[in-house]
Order: C-alpha cells, then sequence, then structure tokens
C-alpha cells in the first residue's frame, strides 16, 4: 500500500519540535509520500492527502474555533475531528470520571457559576481549553486562587480546578502511548509548573525520560481508552495515537491526568527506535 501523508504544524513549528525526526523515513518504507504542513496554511490541499496527521498544530488553543473548522473540512484526519472537538476541551475529564475511570478529582467552573468551595491543601487552576500548561496555576488559599479564576473568566474560560498530586514533585508523570489502540511504549514527565516557554512560545520545557510503567498503571491507561471508545463511539483502533498522562493519586494509585488525543508530543525520543515504524504501521492500519 502506498499514499500520501502530512504531518500536521503550526506556523511558529513549521516540522514540528524535532521529536517525530524518524517518522517520516518509516512511513516511507511503507510507501508514503509525507511531509510537514502548518494547519492553517492556505496554500495546502489537505483534502488531496491519503491521510492528515495531527502533530504539533500547539496554537490551536488560542483559535479553537478557527482550528475545528479547518479540522471539519479535512475528511482524512487523525484523529478524527470527532475526537479533536471532544479532547481539546478538559470537561472530557468529568465525563471520564462519571465513566467510572479514576480521575484526578475534577470541578468544573463555568464564567457566572457561583464562587467554588476552594479545596483544602493545594490545588490547581487551569482553563478547559488551553495547552502547554498555559493560564495553569497552583494555589493553597483562595483569595490568590479568586484573583487566577476571575482573569479566566474575563477571558471567557470555563475553569477546572483540582487538587494538586504532590507525587509530581518526586515521580512527576507517567505518559503512557498508544498507536492504533495498542500500547507501545511510555515516559516519565517532570512537572511542568514554574517552568519556562519555549523559543516559539507555545509549550514549556520539560525533563522527560523513558519508563516502565507498573501493571496498575497500564490498566488505568486501558481503562481509559476503553471508556473514551464507548463515548464517542468508536473503536479503539480508530485512535491513530493516544497518550495517557498519569500520577500517583495520595493512596498509591494511578490516577488519569489528561488524555492527550489532539497534538501530543508521543515520546520518540524516549523509547526505541522501533516505536517510529509502529507509528507507521498503525498509519496504514487507518487507511486499511
Amino acid at each position: 500500500m502506498s499514499g500520501s501523508a502530512i504531518l500536521v504544524s503550526c506556523s511558529a513549528l513549521p516540522e514540528g519540535d524535532g521529536d517525530e525526526h524518524a517518522v517520516p523515513e518509516a512511513l516511507a518504507d511503507l510507501g508514503f509520500e509525507t511531509r510537514w504542513a502548518a494547519w492553517d496554511d492556505k496554500t495546502v490541499d489537505f483534502g488531496a492527502a491519503d491521510i492528515v496527521v495531527l502533530r504539533a498544530a500547539w496554537d490551536y488553543a488560542e483559535r479553537r474555533d478557527e482550528f475545528l473548522s479547518w479540522a471539519e473540512s479535512v475528511p482524512t484526519l487523525a484523529n478524527a475531528v470527532e475526537v479533536v472537538r471532544w479532547n481539546t476541551d478538559k470537561s472530557y475529564l468529568a465525563e471520564l470520571g462519571d465513566a467510572g475511570v479514576a480521575v484526578v478529582p475534577t470541578t468544573l467552573i463555568a464564567p457566572g457559576d457561583d464562587a467554588p468551595r476552594w479545596p483544602k491543601g493545594e490545588f490547581v487552576l487551569k482553563p478547559a481549553i488551553g495547552a502547554g500548561s498555559r493560564g495553569v496555576g497552583k494555589f493553597s488559599a483562595g483569595d490568590e486562587a479568586a484573583s487566577h479564576l476571575k482573569t479566566l473568566h474575563d477571558d471567557g474560560h470555563t475553569v477546572v480546578m483540582q487538587p494538586y498530586q504532590s507525587s509530581v514533585d518526586t515521580e512527576g508523570e507517567q505518559a503512557l502511548v498508544f498507536f492504533g489502540g495498542v500500547y507501545s511504549h511510555a515516559f516519565s514527565k517532570a512537572v511542568m509548573l514554574g517552568s519556562e516557554l519555549d523559543e516559539s512560545g507555545l509549550w514549556f520545557t520539560e525533563k522527560l525520560a523513558p519508563v516502565q510503567p507498573s501493571a496498575v498503571f497500564r490498566a488505568l491507561a486501558e481503562d481509559a481508552l476503553d471508556a473514551t471508545a464507548a463515548l464517542l463511539g468508536i473503536l479503539r483502533a480508530e485512535l491513530l495515537y493516544a497518550r495517557v498522562d498519569l500520577v500517583t493519586g495520595p493512596d498509591g494509585k494511578p490516577l488519569l491526568l489528561e488524555l492527550e488525543l489532539v497534538e501530543p508530543s508521543l515520546g520518540f525520543r524516549q523509547t526505541d527506535a522501533a516505536a517510529a515504524w509502529r507509528f507507521a504501521s498503525a498509519v496504514r492500519q487507518q487507511l486499511a
């Protein structure tokens, strides 16, 4: 099988951040002609490609409506626009929690809602639509949090409130990566709160390293993907890629922090070289 593939980026990072450096070669081995293109490049005919893969469209949060409109115009988008619409609003965490997935406790506070009851201990506020830890704040007092909440509300954001998981200070997060619904590899991520934006201004620097997740982490990641597929009415195999970000909760058990189905870094540089070929095989599977 041969075909054409476009890896989607943004104008600030036209060929991503370098993590996918081995992917075009792996796709070429399977007969794909591959190129990078920014999602808002009007000169590109995305509809002519056999598959259009979202990879580094990291400026979508400020232009979500425009981004979703573009996504709706691309019939071969992976992941599909229905997935993109659902996953670019962190309200999905509440849905997964209601479906029985062990998520970090999540409260949604929309503009105009009554003032929340602030949690005891440290907690995090972040916009429901956002990326790269922008707009995220950690607080231990309601007065400081109220000011941040007002700022986010004034910008039109629904806000996600979660108790801060102190394990990220010592263990970080574990990101489990799946291709075509099948587990591929995992890597750890150091906490990003307080770190600095990279030169593009789109994402915060972070420390990454390979990791071998335990059975309970693997099981929760599988549960999260099963629940997602059920909520969206799709098969897991229809998800070309997924990154499941987990942390250790206060009781020592894993909790889902975020499920990344739109444009996550997939940690190719933190795993074996064959991961790029596993990804290429999953791309081929989507067309089959």
